[in-house]
């Protein structure tokens, strides 16, 4: 028989005589390593407690004097959770939106093999904000690229005639779509795939931002190539923007071959780099988009494909499927994510306040030309990479600011994104780069 009590909320949550409130940031670290998987290193001696408004956190760090098992500080979220909570942590109208739909509509649990109210405006809001034809809900961000993969391969069979089994997805150099085995296999990246092969055939990789080698692979190739599947801009491999018309010339090609062209959006969309996706910026429509992270503002995991109606139409009852993929509380949340992405002009203010800190970086890069190698950004998704130096360590960089009260983290050792809640105000924007050029200035 199990021996598990489970008592109280909050800080007098109680496992088995364990209070959370009594733990300190160590005896956090220490039950993770011990009874966690170890597949993430978050930073150290810092534990999230609470929400102070929608770009603060409360944080509970170490006790200088030991007496307390903690104290709590600020600090700006510039992170954002990867661009899922671009609506502000707790959107109030989100929030509202749960809450009400949970007490007083008593929204149900049920599954796709019975619709419900919900279902019906969340695919009118999806198909609107998207200008596609169709959508298919899913819930984790992974699964839009996942069923981007499955919607390639199917309609180069039944559409383009690809001889069965020979379909190839391409993908771009540096990529980022997740952690299943189609994201691995779709990526590069050693840690990623390490011991957990054999991984997908049909897959070939260009370089991102090389429109002649994707031209050179269409060229030998083309007729069995069902798409292209990419991020309009590649957030993990550090913030990487394509030149201005490859876009143009990627569509281009793609129609000469009659490839789909597959968009990632995950990170980069709903308002994220200045438009409410970024393939606006490029002025291209892909056949496909996939979206997440941000889809549901933060509060749920909510994730979908949108697209034309050739290629998500090759779908037939059966041949895809999620138990909460668009379920009640799910499609809600995903509704007022849309409303609050439009009504709060998001898109706008990324624009806006992503100027302000590409400035920021833009001076701090012609202060210290032998410490910053390069700044990157569209919107509010933005990165600086340090020169490659021992002593210029991007997680030193993200520990330092920690200590001056702003959460970032770094990719690939020598790049920190820093990547704020759309709702940020400009005073906190020049907190941020205040204390990233006072951490720049000491190394």
């Amino acid at each position: 028989m199990t021996n598990l009590n489970i008592q109280g909320y909050g800080d007098n949550l109680t496992i088995n005589n364990i209070r959370l409130g009594d733990l300190s940031p160590s005896d956090h670290e220490n039950i993770e390593n011990e009874k966690g998987g170890r597949n993430y290193k978050p930073l150290e001696n810092v534990v999230v407690s609470h929400v102070q408004d929608s770009s603060t956190l409360i944080c509970r760090k170490p006790s200088e004097n030991g007496v307390k098992a903690f104290i709590e500080e600020e600090l700006i979220d510039g992170l954002c959770c990867y661009s899922a909570v671009n609506q502000g942590q707790l959107n109030q109208t989100i929030v509202e939106a749960v809450v009400t739909h949970l007490t007083k509509e008593k929204l149900p649990t049920v599954p796709r093999s019975i619709r419900h109210k919900y279902m019906s405006a969340f695919l009118l809001a999806a198909t609107g904000i998207t200008g596609m034809d169709r959508v298919v809900p899913k819930v984790a961000g992974v699964e839009a690229p996942e069923l981007m993969f499955k919607l390639s391969r199917r309609w180069g069979y039944e559409v383009k005639g690809i001889p069965e089994n020979e379909a190839i997805v391409v993908a771009a150099k540096g990529n980022f779509h997740g952690r299943t085995m189609t994201a691995v296999s779709l990526s590069d990246d050693p840690d990623a795939r390490n011991n957990f092969g054999p991984f997908l055939p049909g897959i070939e990789l260009v370089p991102f931002n090389d429109i002649d080698a994707l031209k050179t692979l269409f060229e030998q190739r083309g007729d069995k190539i069902a798409s292209f599947l990419v991020e309009p801009i590649q957030g993990e491999a550090g913030v990487i923007v394509p030149s201005d018309n490859y876009w143009k010339e990627v569509r281009s090609l793609c129609d000469d071959h009659n490839v789909l062209l597959a968009m990632d959006e995950v990170q980069t969309g709903f308002g994220r780099t200045g438009a409410n996706f970024a393939h606006e910026l490029f002025e291209v429509k892909p056949d496909l988009i996939g979206c997440g992270k941000a889809a549901g503002g933060g509060i749920l995991p909510v994730s979908f494909v949108a697209g034309k109606d050739e290629v998500i139409g090759v779908l037939t009852p059966g041949s895809e499927g999620s138990t909460f993929g668009g379920y009640p509380l799910g499609a809600v949340v995903g509704i007022y994510a849309i409303k609050v992405l439009v009504d709060e002009k998001l898109a706008d203010n990324a624009r806006i306040r992503g100027s302000q800190l590409m400035s920021h970086f833009e001076n701090m890069q012609a202060d210290f030309p032998d410490k910053i190698k390069e700044v990157r950004g569209k919107g509010l998704l933005t990165a600086f990479e340090m020169q490659n130096s021992p002593h210029l360590d991007g997680h030193h960089v993200s520990v330092e600011l920690l200590k001056n009260g702003v959460y970032a983290k770094e990719t690939h050792r020598s790049t920190v994104r820093i990547a704020p809640a759309l709702t940020i105000e400009a005073w906190q924007i020049d907190n941020i780069a205040e204390a990233i050029y006072d951490v720049i200035k000491g190394l």
